[in-house]
């Protein structure tokens, strides 16, 4: 295991909340000009899944970045140097993000905590995917 340049808190969350924002105004317009409305918190359509779909599928097919990684400049690999597959992707956000529910957020906060103070950055989804996040620009192996 060669985890080289992992990308820190401040850099990992700065690229999450960009990817929350572009795909609020993606999923937003997209959302005024097929139903009529920006926003709806009490209805869910089909269009409320483009954020999951974006996150799953992003990464598999640009080499682990999404836009808001990529803008923040990291992205997610493989510990063993593979290329990120669904796979992965799945583990990594939906079996996480469901050990995160089922421990009401704190494994969330424990997942921070880890990124902030262990030596290779890696939280709790990390571990479950088998990945990493570098400040690397991809290798031209993958």
């Amino acid at each position: 295991m060669d985890i080289t340049n992992p990308a820190g808190f401040q850099n990992r969350f700065l690229a999450r909340v960009l990817d929350v924002i572009i795909i609020f105004l993606v999923t937003g317009i997209i959302s005024q000009f097929l139903y009529g409305v920006f926003y709806d918190n009490e209805t869910i359509r089909p269009i409320d899944y483009l954020g999951l779909i974006y996150s799953l599928i992003t990464p598999i097919v640009w080499y682990g970045y999404t836009l808001g990684r990529r803008m923040a400049g990291n992205r997610i690999v493989r510990i063993d140097g593979r290329k990120i597959g669904i796979g992965t992707m799945i583990l990594r956000n939906i079996v996480a993000g469901i050990i995160y529910i089922l421990t009401f957020g704190i494994g969330l906060i424990v997942s921070a905590f880890m990124v902030g103070v262990r030596e290779d950055r890696r939280a709790i989804h990390d571990f479950i995917g088998q990945t990493y996040v570098t400040t690397n620009p991809p290798t031209k192996v993958q």
